[in-house]
Order: structure tokens, then sequence, then C-alpha cells
């Protein structure tokens, strides 16, 4: 038959191994710690307690949480109110160097001991001058002290958790802790410290996880800046355009909701999302003009230019001499002829400088003027003729828009092809599996002519599209792409409402995207003043535009 001892010690167990299996599921810090000052005060019978956080840096015990029922104190954790500035950390060294032995609390901490103390009035070995003075002002009295130090693994001190005033059950009267409250309480703080050194790694693991995320953006901003500020600003949109869908009543989105995980998702998809473009070459994303390389060729174009000018002012001085040795002094024909063809040269190579901008669309005529000015000839040092234009920079100038030739923007689009093989090699925790769809998603189009993989609407996933549409708005109204001017809102606006009627951006995602502001609490953040202007909603392409796809 068992005894009443008996079981109030498989209770004890019981409760015990119930807050263990707690603190070991519980991923919030805050609400961690609680639970390790309120279990401690509930299987001691403390009417208060004091959780102290080791401050490496400072070498310093913080105030974390602090309770006493009886006087209805409840500060930090997750419930209680901030811990004031009248809470100073305790040190655990002096101005001198020498320990802090005086404070019960950082001896604990920097002998590794356990300290019960029945009556603290009577204790001359440690400083409780506050204790008296914080009992004067408020007609307490601090009695009976269980202080247990709470270390890691490698026994590196942690944090140091204080209880106060054991009750007895009956009576009421404040009682010494009993030794089966100190092994209660050593056994929860050996717990807590497992569950606090867990905690801990987790962080640092996505800490470290989340360095490296940036540092791939850091990586590919010193290889342009311009995609530098892409790679963090289509974050700050993603995640602005995913909060409102998670607010929005629109029965669109009913479906739509977000947790604190799915938001991390969601965070590391975006900073993720050109990550392929790390192997992109820098030529190909800083191309600004159309004859760009490694440099603008347009100035080995100029020379030759200048050099077939010279040739001209050469052959007509030479045929002023020719002409001078026969007695002719009128050479007006020949220096008219001279001129006209410097001023055409001059001409040609201004138009060849438009053209290499890249900045209007060009047509036939326009085409054809530069296929005309590649089969004209200079002649080198060995006497060799040669194009005045080459081949490939003819195939350059002749790009009909912007700056980037047909296997240039392939080999662009590749990034993303590259940023989905990158992903999925990568073991994402089941928290993080969507995050490949995600960040490989953004230049689908909803119609199945996007790339890489020609999905649909349909086949994509709410946060994909979400992305697509930051991405695109993002790109329009940066400041700092070297090939375009930013736009203003409203030509933004229009363009992409032109991209939904060409289903190319998801119709409902746009106007959520509106309606909502997104793009106006966007702009106050990151564009400047001029870029932002008025905007008539109602008359943007798009809105209403069938969603049926």
């Amino acid at each position: 038959m068992q005894t009443k001892s008996h079981e109030t010690n498989l209770s004890i167990l019981d409760t015990l191994n119930e807050i263990g299996i707690a603190l070991s599921a519980e991923k919030d810090m805050d609400s961690l710690l609680e639970r390790i000052l309120i279990n401690a005060k509930m299987l001691t019978g403390a009417d208060g307690g004091t959780l102290y956080l080791y401050n490496n840096q400072l070498k310093a015990l913080e105030f974390c949480i602090v309770r006493t029922d009886s006087l209805g104190i409840k500060l930090g954790g997750k419930t209680g109110a901030p811990i004031s500035d009248n809470f100073r950390p305790l040190p655990l060294y002096l101005d001198d160097g020498t320990a802090n032995e005086q404070m019960i609390a950082a001896y604990a901490a920097l002998h590794k001991e356990i300290i019960n103390i029945e009556d603290a009035y009577t204790v001359t070995h440690f400083d409780f001058s506050g204790t008296r003075k914080f009992d004067e002002s408020t007609g307490y009295r601090s009695k009976s002290f269980l202080t247990i130090p709470m270390t890691n693994h490698e026994n590196d001190i942690m944090a140091v958790l204080q209880l106060l005033n054991k009750v007895d059950e009956k009576s009421g009267d404040v009682i010494p802790f009993s030794l089966q409250d100190q092994k209660l309480a050593e056994s929860l703080a050996s717990q807590a410290a497992v569950a606090l050194t867990n905690k801990g790694l987790i962080d640092e693991m996505q800490n470290l996880f989340d360095a490296f995320i940036k540092l791939i953006a850091t990586a590919i901003d010193e290889k342009s800046p311009h995609t530098g500020n892409h790679c963090r600003r289509v974050p700050e949109a993603t995640m602005m355009i995913a909060e409102a869908a998670h607010r929005s009543g629109d029965t669109y989105f009913s479906n739509f909701t977000m947790d604190a995980s799915d938001r991390y998702e969601l965070k590391v998809a975006s900073w993720l999302h050109d990550c392929g473009k790390i192997t992109t070459p820098v030529h190909v994303v800083e191309k600004a003009t159309k004859l760009e390389t490694i440099h603008d060729r347009i100035e080995l174009v100029a020379a030759r230019f200048e050099i077939l000018r010279r040739d001209h002012e050469i052959a007509m001085l030479k045929q002023r001499i020719t002409a001078l040795e026969k007695g002719d002094t009128d050479h007006t024909s020949i220096i008219n002829n001279y001129e006209t063809l410097a001023k055409s040269l001059a001409e040609d190579l201004s138009y060849v400088k438009k053209c290499n901008t890249g900045g209007e669309f060009m047509t036939d005529d326009q085409i054809s003027h530069i296929d005309n000015l590649s089969q004209i000839s200079w002649t080198d040092m060995e006497g060799t003729p040669k194009q005045l234009i080459t081949d490939n920079e003819r195939y350059n100038l002749t790009i009909r828009r912007g700056t980037i030739t047909a296997e240039e923007r392939e080999t662009i689009n590749n990034h993303m092809s590259l940023t989905i093989r990158m992903l999925e090699q990568l073991p994402f925790p089941k928290h993080l599996k969507n995050v490949p769809e995600y960040a490989g998603g953004h230049h689908e189009r909803m119609d199945g002519k996007g790339y890489p993989r020609g999905l649909t609407r349909n086949q994509m996933s709410i946060p994909a599209r979400i992305m697509a549409v930051a991405d695109v708005f993002e790109a329009l109204t940066s400041s700092d792409r070297p090939y375009k001017k930013a736009m203003p809102l409203s030509q933004t606006l229009n363009i992409m409402g032109r991209m939904v009627e060409d289903n190319h951006l998801d119709p409902d995602i746009f106007r959520l995207f509106v309606e909502s502001e997104v793009y106006l609490k966007y702009a106050e953040k990151f564009l400047k003043t001029d870029q932002i202007d008025e905007i008539d909603v109602t008359k943007l392409p798009g809105i209403t535009t069938d969603t049926s796809l």
C-alpha cells in the first residue's frame, strides 16, 4: 500500500515532468523565462522570486523577471510590466576588479553555489541593505531566500534563480526553504538551463542562417549596388503586401493567413529570391549601354571614327600638295569635300552614341542606318581594311529596346533556374520547405508565359505571386539603376496595371496592393519625394480586370 508521502513524491515527480515537457516545448523566450520563475515559485511555495539573466558583455546579472504575489509585483516576462531603470544590473566584479561577493545573487553566479538563507536580517556576510530599504518602503518583510545558479552544458553561468519567502500552507507564516525545496528548485533549474541552452542554440543557428542569407545579398551588392538594393527592398515590399493580404477581408484572401513561422519563411524566400545572380557576369548585370562589356566599347568606335576622319584629312592635305605642285592654288572643292566628310562622320558618331544609350525603341530605318555604317571601312597600320563598326557592335547597337541582347537576356533569366537549383539543394527544415517555390516564381506570369518553368496563376502560391508584384514594383521605382530613370508612382502603377491586363501580374494582388495603399507606405519609406505624385486609382488599368484565369 502506497503511503501519503510516496503519493506526494509521485505527484511532485509528475509535476516536474510536466514542467520539463512544457519548458522544452516553449518557443518564445519571454514565455520560457516566465514559466521558469512561476513554476519554481509554485513548487517551493515561494511568495516572490527574481530571475536574473547573465550578460557576458557587461559581466553582470540583469533583472529579467520579478514577481511578488503578496505585493502584486509583476514585472518582466510575457505578461508583466516592463522592468524599470531602477532595477540596475548586478555586476559580478567591482570597479577595482575584485569579485562582488557581497551580493547574494552575484556570489551564487561567481561560485556556482546554491545559497539557502533562513532569515536575511540575521546574515552578516551578504549585503541586504537594498532589501531592507525595499521592505521599509513597502512594509514587506523579506526573510527566507533560496538562490540557485543556472549553468549550461559547458558549466558557464546563464542565469540565477532567486526565490523569496516560502509561505507555510497551513499557518501562512514565512518559513525557511527546506532541503526538499532546494532539491526541487535545483532540479527545475537544471531542466530550465537545458531549455535555455536549447533555445539559445536554436537562436544562434537561426542568427547564423540569417547572416548567411544577408551575406549572399551583400555578395550580390558588391557585384552590383543596384541589385543589392533590390535584394534588400524586395523583402520589405513583399512583407507589406503579405501583411495586407493577411488582414484583408476580401474573399480571395480568406484562406491566406500567416503566423510567425509563415512570415519568417516568406521573408527568407524574399531575401534569397535573386541568389542565382551571384553567378551572373557583372558586365551583363551592369550593362548600362548597348556596347558595354568590361568597359563601354563606344570609345573604341569613336576612336575608329577619329582615325577615319584623320585619314580623310591626310588625304585632303595630300590632294592640296599635289594641286600646288601642278600650280593649282584654288583648293576650295578639296576642302569642302573634306569638311562634308568630317561633318558626316561627326553626325554619324553622334547618332551611334545615341543608339548606344538604349533609351528609345529603334525603328527599321534606324537599324538600317547602323547597318550602312557597318559597311564603311578604315585601314589599320598594316594596310588591312577593317569595319568601322564590327558585326558584334552592329548586333548590339541594333537592339530594338533596352541594352540587353537576346543572349544576355537568357544569361540574366538563367539566374532564376540557378536560384531554384541552389535552393532545392539546401536541406530546409519543415517550416522553410516552401522557400524554393516562393523565391523561384517571381518571374512567372499568370498566363504561363513566364520563366523558368512557365507556371500559370493556378500553379503558383499566393506568396509567390505576391513576390512577383513586389519585384516589379521595386524595379520600376528604383532610382539607382544605371539604364533607366526612377519612375513616379503614377507611371509605375499604370505600367503594372497594363501588366495585369497582359496577364503578367496577379489582378487580385495588384488590386490589394493599390486599394490598401501598400505602394504609398513603401514609397514614403524608400522613394524620393519627387516620385510620390498624385494618383487617381479609379483610372488605373488592371483594377477591374477579370480574375477568372
